[in-house]
């Protein structure tokens, strides 16, 4: 693949990356970016310079097809991530009409190639214990999140643009872990273990590196492969081995009170009514307690199989490794 690569998102964790991995393998790249977004900080200068950066939305289609002109495939990794209900109007948005969007223009400009970012929350979960692979159907139940319908729906974009004609792949990333900017997403768990974070829940879930994600993603660019899906997860632990690790890495105490149901059910309304004096985000939120309590369990059977020279690293790596980078980040600021 010779052309030029659009990725939809390119400020956003994931996409950062993405456009690392491609501009690290001589691509050429040109990634979308709203206007109220800053350039992720903890990626290269000499790798963000290369980029062919443009601004706009999504949500708006005269845009999207000028960003798309020439392009020959599309990575879409924009999406809103969130378990907060004055964030749900937005991310359907986003999540829903975005990637319809998104399809619909690489449809009419003959885009040769389109790689969609989903999340093994597309999936579905349910109450009971469960392991999860690409057979698995959606059920609509309490367990699923907004966020998950919104990418569940999302999905249904890209299969009815699939039957339509488009080349697609789907990848299902588990919880994406790694340095970035630990204020937002995931990479929010590092800070609350660096705090002194003291609480774990019972639950277990799916976690992958973000760099595994990023190279998965351009190696699925790069193949023939396409009308299938493909979950991405290097290790499924216990959300106490994870702080443990990280707890570690940062050379802090491990958490040592588990929670239980109740107690979060107090937490997330704590933080609610927190939240309405404060004016930010709640920390914890009914929809991402839910999550905490689950046992989830992700296969990655298929996509170590149809990629053979692909590996993941080893999650505690991996989380050393960011944890690591998260105190220089801190030595950093400290120095200023």
């Amino acid at each position: 693949m010779s052309g030029k690569i659009l990725v939809t998102g390119g400020t956003g964790f994931l996409g950062a990356y993405i456009i690392k991995e491609l501009v690290e393998k001589g691509y050429k790249v040109r990634a979308i970016r709203r206007e109220n977004s800053r350039m992720p900080f903890y990626i290269p200068s000499s790798i963000l310079d290369k980029v062919e950066w443009v601004e706009g939305d999504i949500l708006d289609v005269i845009f999207l097809g000028e960003a798309m002109q020439d392009v020959d495939a599309v990575i879409h990794s924009a999406a809103v991530v969130s378990f907060s209900p004055k964030n749900r109007h937005e991310m359907y948005q986003v999540n829903v009409e975005g990637t319809a969007n998104v399809v619909n223009i690489a449809l009419e400009q003959n885009v040769r190639r389109l790689v969609y970012i989903s999340s093994v929350a597309a999936l579905g979960r349910t109450l009971k214990e469960q392991s999860v692979n690409e057979t698995s159907k959606w059920e609509n139940g309490k367990m699923n999140t907004h966020y998950a319908r919104s990418k569940h729906r999302g999905e249904l974009e890209v299969w009815r643009a699939i039957g339509e004609g488009l080349d697609a792949v789907i990848l299902n990333p588990a919880t994406i872990l790694g340095h970035g900017d630990w204020n937002t997403g995931s990479c929010a768990i590092f800070k609350s273990v660096y705090k002194g974070f003291n609480w774990y829940s019972p639950g277990r879930n799916g976690f992958v590196a973000v760099e595994d994600v990023a190279k998965a993603t351009v190696m699925m660019m790069e193949s023939a492969i396409t009308e299938q899906r493909f979950i991405v997860t290097g290790d499924n632990w216990t959300f106490k081995q994870l702080l443990d690790t990280m707890a570690e890495g940062f050379g802090k105490s491990k958490p040592s009170k588990q929670t239980t149901p109740s107690l979060m059910g107090i937490a997330w309304r704590w933080e609610k009514l927190k939240a309405v004096f404060t004016g930010q985000s709640p920390v914890l939120t009914k929809e991402s307690a839910k999550v905490a309590h689950s046992n989830t369990t992700f296969e990655n059977d298929k996509l170590l199989q149809t990629l053979p020279d692909f590996k993941f690293t080893p999650l505690d790596t991996s989380i050393k490794d960011a944890c690591k980078k998260y105190l220089d980040d801190l030595s950093v600021t400290d120095g200023q």
